[in-house]
């Protein structure tokens, strides 16, 4: 079952940690366009700093999650 699960999982972080990082330099620079722009649902109003942030988190540790399954 970790075969199937780990691609999975290694997009799953992709999309959170890009989608965290792309946020955070939307937030800083005023860009307009967002990487993964769909992620800003999940963000509440006025917390977009530690919201992008915590996604980010999020991302990395499902990726080390991902890294560590048994092949």
């Amino acid at each position: 079952m970790s075969q199937q699960t780990r691609p999975l999982l290694g997009f799953v972080a992709f999309a959170l940690i890009a989608g965290g990082v792309s946020g955070i330099l939307r937030e800083i620079f005023g860009w307009d366009g967002a990487l993964f722009g769909f992620l800003r649902f999940l963000i509440p109003d006025g917390q977009e700093y530690f919201g992008y942030g915590v996604l980010t988190a999020i991302g990395i540790a499902v990726a080390d999650a991902a890294s560590r399954l048994r092949p």
